[in-house]
């Protein structure tokens, strides 16, 4: 019995003692998985420590809530609606990695993920945004620390040094609760000669041994600080351990220093500041009166309603741009998929690698949000091979805008080509038959030809001959690819201008077409049916809506009588069963002045961007003189179709046809051969429209 209850003794002892230590053990796993939470309206710079983790709660995504900047933030910022702005989290909330950097001489403005971000002139501090998880080797604070008016660097005016914590360098573990936060601020020095101009050494504790961290992964969103020094910018032994002072003004951050090694990703990070975002030669699309009045934030799962367009990257892949631009490439159309604002009733993105050849990374319906297609950019893996863009064109133009693949149909289609120096095969013909399919079609060069490497390119002047206009509006061009995140607003604010994409601007949904029809006697009632039902099936070969293409009629005997106007009808189905109920009047026939009264009464109300198209259908010679009327019409700018039929006069046919009249009249001799030229007709109109002047 003895041993029995010693063995249930020692049993329970050892149960005991099992069980408490796995208690400990959870309760240090979740001191070390514990993330501080800060409120919405926490910015930036009221958090001391330099590199932190925070969770930040749901709803921050609110104008009160300002933002200043586009990828880099002054840290006047704040943290949670700028990680939204990013496309870190959303308006449920989230944990977010924060890292200060230097401060700027100009943040950028833009509207990304429902956030609408203001412009600055000049902060003295920083901050990156990136996903809250730990980087190996850095020691993270459960709790922050948060800036103070009393402080006495502060109060004094005193210069604040803090060590910059990064996995890179060497990092300072957090001090414990107990300590003061003295305990771990080094020496700061000056080159002033005031007095006092160092914070006083440590006299609670001494300063916490250093520890070596493993080397991380460069984090995105200082790629363009290392492409500076990759370009040979060199920077003084100054600007790697600048120290700011603080004036004790109200509501000024308190400054910080970063010491670390110019060749570390801080330095470079801090080098951003000498590209003057502030100095762009791109208007930053956003005035003092909208950074003082922000307007009031879009729904992120509807995108930015103000630019609704089907929009194709063409990203280079070829072995010429290297690896290293590759990723640049990469970073600037993430930057352009936040400044869009991506989203269902928005614009919506995809994007096509080429090289030898094209491959989809990604349609149009893949991803709904900023967020998911920044995310999904950044995993695209580089093709190589040749440059061939005019094979990319034509891969897109049959492939890529279907319905299958997101296309909406309502939306301009919009294709950019980033190139790299130039195409290795040509584009023009590959360029004419995407315009005439109405897709926009933007160029973006990077690092053009030199003047000795110019017989190295297989089509001069691609660009020009590729583009939908040759005014500049529809072609940018960067000196490197160091410089291309100068161009994301420009960009982004041309693609969404959609009142100036002249492609999508086709033959089929770009015009106001009038009918004349001649109602007199000699037509009769069967023949008056098989002209309406030729006017259906040409008006139904139409893109028909108040933004489209728009059609009205005239019948006409001695008298005229409009039977619709342009305005009335803003559906093909309506247009369609009107002409079904236009009712056969009876009479002479006064051609003449119904060309008059058709440019009064329908293309004198055309609007300004419309093509002004008339098609006149007649089955005799006209009482009154057609030529001085339709000259009128032609000087008008009225392109005018003449349609005889049997007893029509070829003299009269020819002269109220615009010119060439070979090109613009037609003649049957029986009215149920009317059906034959619809195609003919409408391929006329297209190749008309298509032959314009595109300067």
């Amino acid at each position: 019995t003895f041993f029995l209850i010693l063995c249930l003794f020692v049993l329970g002892v050892f149960l005991t003692c099992t069980y408490t230590a796995k208690e400990a053990t959870k309760k240090t796993k979740k001191a070390k998985l514990y993330v501080p939470q800060i409120d919405c309206d926490v910015k930036a710079g009221k958090i001391i420590n330099p590199e932190f983790i925070a969770k930040c709660p749901p709803g921050c995504q609110d104008v009160k809530h300002r933002v200043y900047g586009t990828d880099i933030y002054a840290s006047f910022s704040s943290v949670c609606n700028a990680a939204i702005h990013s496309g870190i989290i959303d308006n449920t909330g989230g944990k977010v990695l924060v890292q200060k950097v230097a401060g700027h001489s100009g943040y950028r403005g833009s509207f990304s993920n429902g956030v609408r971000s203001l412009s600055l002139p000049r902060w003295r501090e920083s901050f990156l945004v990136s996903e809250g998880k730990p980087r190996k080797g850095v020691t993270y604070p459960s709790t922050l620390e948060y800036s103070s008016s009393k402080s006495t660097a502060v109060k004094s005016g005193k210069y604040l040094t803090i060590p910059y914590i990064h996995s890179q360098l060497s990092t300072t573990p957090v001090p414990t609760p107990g300590t003061e936060m003295a305990t771990t601020t080094p020496t700061a020095t000056t080159t002033t000669t005031e007095p006092s101009t160092t914070v006083p050494q440590p006299t609670t504790a001494p300063a916490a041994p250093r520890t070596t961290a493993a080397p991380a992964k460069a984090r995105p969103g200082l790629h363009r600080g290392r492409d500076m020094a990759f370009r040979g910018t060199s920077t003084s032994a100054s600007n790697r351990n600048i120290l700011l002072h603080n004036t004790g003004a109200q509501h000024q951050e308190p400054a910080a220093t970063f010491q670390s090694a110019a060749s570390s990703p801080v330095h470079l990070a801090m080098e951003i500041d000498s590209w003057k975002p502030g100095l762009s030669l791109f208007d930053t699309g956003f005035s003092s009166k909208e950074e003082l009045n922000p307007k009031p934030l879009e729904s992120i799962s509807q995108g930015n309603q103000n630019c609704k367009v089907d929009l194709s990257f063409l990203m280079d892949g070829s072995w010429s741009i290297g690896k290293r631009r590759f990723q640049l490439q990469k970073r600037f159309l993430g930057n352009v998929a936040q400044a869009l604002g991506i989203g269902s009733a928005g614009p919506l993105m995809g994007i096509v690698q080429y090289g030898d050849d094209p491959s989809t990374e990604f349609n149009l319906k893949t991803y709904a949000n900023s967020k998911d297609l920044r995310n999904a950019i950044e995993k695209i893996q580089q093709k190589g091979g040749l440059s061939n863009v005019g094979k990319a064109l034509s891969f897109v133009n049959k492939n890529f805008f279907l319905d299958a693949n997101g296309n909406r149909g309502g939306a301009p289609n919009v294709v950019v080509v980033m190139v790299d120096g130039w195409p290795t095969d040509r584009v023009e013909e590959a360029s004419r038959l995407a315009r005439e399919s109405g897709i926009n079609i933007f160029f973006v060069t990077v690092e053009a030809a030199a003047q000795s490497e110019k017989q190295n390119v297989v089509e001069p002047n691609f660009v020009d001959k590729a583009v939908c206009r040759t005014s500049g509006f529809y072609s940018i061009n960067v000196p490197s690819w160091f410089s291309l995140h100068k161009v994301v607003q420009p960009l982004v604010k041309r693609v969404c201008d959609t009142e100036r994409l002249a492609c999508s601007k086709t033959c089929l949904n770009a015009a106001d077409i009038g009918f004349v029809i001649d109602g007199s006697s000699s037509v009769g009632t069967g023949n008056f049916r098989t002209v309406l039902q030729f006017v259906a099936n040409i008006s139904k070969e139409f893109e028909i809506s108040d933004t489209d293409t728009r059609i009205g009629a005239v019948q006409y005997t001695y008298e005229q009588r409009l039977e619709f106007s342009f305005d009335k009808y803003s559906t093909k189905q309506d247009v369609l069963n009107a002409i079904k109920r236009i009712s056969y009047w009876s009479g002479g026939t006064s051609t003449g002045a119904a060309i008059s009264y058709a440019s009064e009464q329908l293309f004198s109300k055309s609007k300004p961007n419309k093509r002004k198209i008339m098609i006149l259908i007649t089955d005799g010679r006209s009482y009154d003189d057609v030529s001085v009327p339709a000259m009128a019409a032609h000087q008008n700018g009225v392109i005018a179709y003449s349609i005889g039929v049997a007893w029509a006069a070829p003299d009269e046919l020819e002269a109220i046809a615009s010119d060439p009249a070979k090109e613009h009249s037609f003649f049957v001799d029986d009215f149920d051969n009317l059906y034959r030229y619809v195609n003919q007709l409408i391929q006329n109109i297209c190749t008309e429209f298509n032959s314009q002047p595109r300067n």
